[in-house]
């Protein structure tokens, strides 16, 4: 069916709202406070030259390869994997699994900033002083380097916003105006989402572009204030002695990888419901460099301000950036607090933030959404009726499993699942995705899908990043990520063994899916152990056999449709090109 989409599946009914939306989905929060702090950490304007290379060889041919896979075969991550290799399926359930972990807790970050945005609506902001209930006697207007003192700022977020415990071993109760809000930001997200990407297409028109409004906004009234070139000149003038540390490149690397959103299975799921010939190629390179230009563009937004601060202060800019959470619910609204017209200021940020923040938490959840439609469409469909209750049960037990990010213990919750999720689970998830698909499924084939699908063969610089350089690349990200690895930590406290304990367990599970997969794939397929290894790492074996037992189990861990493997055409598998053997 080169010429008609499948039966059933929705499309986008613009492929711009596909362009939009993969663009909210690479674009978010880490492009605010995470690019600027790893630019500031690793030699300033320096650590563009291994970051802008890194997007050329990893980056855009590894979101390609993603984009081809969900657009060719029409199916979300789960499905999409078990075609191209039945041995690896695994990694498909993994990233669903680590997309809803990670939109568990991912949402308390809408749920600050609501709390924040709201906040804003005074004459006064709460944070600008030291005269309010729940500062100590240790508040200070001032950074400063004493550890005995902490800004105005700070106190407002650790004290009045999270009412923060001790530790992890000390629960607290529940704050109800966080459990509120994470409530309200569930809402938003089920209201811009429920009716699948009909109703996403329409939101992301909004979410997707209104945020370089604020931030040009921003832009144009920080450089307008005393020591903001300042700033600018710390964030861009390069340190390239930097560069001779090899932690740099593998920063650059994760943070492409990570900020784009490889091996999240977000961007998979949604380009499976792209037209059949759709031009994949144009919208890698949007989404990529959109991306990249975001993460520099708000690198010159924070810097001015911190230039800013740096001027007022007295204090060096290297003093004031921080990564995480405290970049933008600390630092920079301390900024806001001495800017004129600062409450106007601070809503317009921290309503970029929910805009941001929104538009990454629709991929995660309709990556759970798709993967399950796919699988399971007959059954659900069945008692749920309809697609939207699907989407409420959802997002409803997201809700509850995120409720521990709204007691007091919060933010030690937060930091722990983040660490175990984003920074170890990932570069599993990358490392067996970029295995079974540009090795096992094969570079040859993957072409073949781009030439059946365009009409274009890929270049030559594709096919080469496919079979070597991102498999080597993604090998050595993993191997350091694993030397340099640290266990979780927030600010100055670190998490006891058991925590840590815990920490693995929420990495082990989404990284388990994939031993397990693998398990069920050659316990289902016939024959000895070395015909079932062989038809394990052979594309689309487990459509080939209507008698395979594989469909025969009413408890498998996914159902698979035959006949459906090759999306664009009518010819049955074995008559297909040679070059797909």
């Amino acid at each position: 069916m080169a010429e008609e989409e499948e039966a059933g599946r929705p499309t986008w009914s613009r492929q711009i709202e596909f362009t939009l939306a993969g663009i909210g989905c690479a674009v978010g929060l880490g492009n605010i406070w995470r690019f600027p702090y790893l630019c500031y950490r690793s030699g300033g304007g320096a650590f563009l030259v291994p970051y802008l290379l890194m997007l050329v060889v990893l980056g855009i041919p590894l979101l390609h390869m993603e984009l081809t896979l969900g657009q060719y075969l029409r199916r979300g991550p789960v499905l999409a994997l078990t075609k191209a290799c039945p041995l690896l399926k695994g990694v498909g359930m993994a990233t669903v699994a680590i997309s809803f972990i990670m939109c568990t807790y991912y949402n308390i970050i809408i749920t600050w900033a609501l709390y924040y945005m709201f906040s804003s609506f005074r004459s006064e902001l709460l944070w600008e002083n030291c005269n309010n209930t729940w500062n100590t006697a240790n508040c200070t207007d001032r950074v400063t380097n004493s550890s005995t003192s902490s800004t105005a700022s700070q106190q407002f977020f650790n004290y009045k916003v999270l009412e923060r415990t001790s530790g992890v071993e000390e629960t607290g109760t529940l704050r109800w105006e966080l459990f509120l809000l994470l409530l309200l930001s569930w809402i938003l997200v089920y209201l811009c989402i429920f009716k699948g990407v009909k109703s996403t297409g329409k939101v992301v028109y909004f979410t997707a572009l209104f945020p370089y409004v604020i931030l040009l906004a921003l832009l144009i009234n920080n450089v307008q204030l005393p020591g903001a070139i300042d700033g600018i000149r710390f964030f861009i003038i390069p340190e390239w002695d930097k560069l001779l540390n090899v932690e740099v490149w593998i920063n650059a690397a994760a943070q492409i990888f990570n900020s784009i959103g490889i091996g999240f299975g977000s961007l998979m799921a949604m380009a499976s419901y792209n037209s059949y010939n759709n031009n994949i190629l144009k919208d890698t390179l949007a989404i990529s460099i959109t991306n990249s230009v975001t993460s520099i563009f708000a690198g010159f937004v924070i810097f001015s301000a911190f230039g800013y601060m740096s001027h007022l202060q007295n204090v060096p800019v290297s003093e004031i950036a921080v990564d995480g959470p405290g970049l933008v619910f600390v630092v920079y609204p301390q900024a806001f607090a001495t800017m004129p017209v600062a409450p106007l200021w601070a809503f317009l940020f921290f309503f970029m933030l929910l805009c941001l923040g929104l538009d990454s938490q629709f991929a995660m959840v309709e990556v759970m959404v798709t993967s399950l439609l796919d699988s399971y469409s007959k059954p659900i469909l069945k008692y749920l009726k309809h697609k939207e209750f699907l989407v409420l049960v959802v997002c409803g037990s997201a809700f509850l499993l995120g409720i521990p990010n709204v007691m007091q213990v919060g933010i030690y919750v937060f930091q722990l699942m983040d660490h175990y999720t984003a920074i170890v689970s990932i570069m599993f998830l990358a490392f067996f995705e970029v295995v079974a698909v540009c090795w096992l499924y094969g570079v040859k084939r993957l072409c073949s899908n781009i030439l059946e699908m365009t009409g274009k063969r890929p270049s030559i610089f594709f096919r080469v990043c496919w079979w070597v350089i991102c498999p080597a690349l993604i090998t050595v990200i993993l191997v350091f990520s694993v030397i340099q690895f640290k266990p979780a930590r927030y600010e100055d406290y670190v998490y006891p063994p058991w925590a840590q304990g815990v920490g693995w367990l929420i990495a082990l599970a989404s990284i388990i899916w994939i031993p397990l997969a693998a398990v069920h794939t050659l316990w289902v397929l016939p024959g000895s152990f070395t015909e079932r290894l062989k038809k394990s790492i052979t594309p689309f074996s487990l459509d080939e056999d209507s008698e395979n037992p594989y469909y025969k189990q009413k408890g498998a861990i996914m159902e698979v449709i035959p006949n459906i493997a090759v999306i664009g055409s009518i010819v049955p598998l074995s008559d297909k090109p040679p070059i797909l053997d």
